[in-house]
């Protein structure tokens, strides 16, 4: 069972998923935003994923992978705000960073999810909520200060850009929208735009890891992010897509040292 915890627009909401052998899925949900959350289901399992106009057999490697992968679908949230909070805390750290100041911030001023989650488990506060949370917490986080200031200003005007936003007529527009805001570039933007709408042309930018991952795996050799965007181009439209699918089974490079150790920041 997949449990998630969502501040929905009609309220807090705990989502249970379960996988079938049929292929089905079923769902169950509990709190304010329950019916939200279920009427949610088919786009967070990548129901309303478009794959139309997507040609695997340019290149060798994405047409096995497609032919090896053909349930791979998109999902997307639709919660633009929590997705936008969350790739600002991913900015220049770890995942395994990111994750934990996540964590530790949504447990301390989010709000108790219902129903019988196997552990306890929270839903993000309110757009105000994130704005009220004291400096010294984010740094008891692990977030450095220009992460806490972002999120602050985006908190500040929250209600006004996630209106902005789910009115946007694309993700186009929705990512001119996210980079005219300080402290969002196209790598935050993207990643928004994945989690909120599954965006299946996003690509993230500026990825400490991503462009290399992608080059190995079409040409056997590392490369930066311009190769990275070249390598891709067959596949406009869909290059968020494609990278999906390598990242479901394409080659990786051997590892030739240990992995990046994470920098806290904290006791300086």
């Amino acid at each position: 069972v997949i449990w998630r915890a969502s501040r929905t627009p009609l309220g807090v909401a705990t989502l249970a998923l379960r996988g079938c052998a049929d292929g089905s899925v079923r769902a169950a949900a509990w709190g304010e935003g329950a019916e939200w959350a279920l009427d949610q289901v088919p786009a967070l399992c990548g129901g309303t994923d478009d794959t139309g106009g997507f040609e695997p057999a340019q290149h060798p490697l994405i047409a096995h992978l497609a032919h090896r992968h053909p349930g791979l679908r998109l999902s997307r949230t639709d919660l633009v705000f929590d997705a936008l909070i969350s790739s600002v805390f991913e900015q220049k750290v770890t995942g395994l960073q990111a994750f934990g100041a996540w964590r530790r911030v949504v447990t301390g001023h989010g709000t108790r999810a219902p129903g019988p989650t196997p552990r306890p488990m929270f839903a993000p506060p309110t757009i105000d909520g994130w704005r009220r949370i004291p400096s010294w917490e984010w740094h008891r986080a692990g977030l450095e200060p220009p992460q806490s200031r972002t999120i602050a200003r985006i908190a500040a005007r929250g209600t006004s850009l996630v209106s902005a936003l789910l009115a946007a007529p694309d993700t186009e527009g929705v990512d001119r929208i996210l980079l005219s805001r300080p402290g969002i570039g196209p790598w935050t933007s993207a990643e928004t735009r994945i989690k909120a709408f599954g965006d299946p042309d996003a690509v993230s930018v500026g990825d400490y890891h991503l462009a290399h991952e992608v080059g190995y795996a079409l040409t056997g050799s590392r490369t930066d992010d311009d190769g990275m965007l070249e390598l891709l181009s067959p596949w406009a439209g869909h290059r968020q897509r494609v990278i999906r699918l390598l990242g479901a089974g394409g080659p990786r490079e051997p590892r030739r040292g240990a992995r990046l150790h994470p920098e806290d920041h904290r006791f300086r």
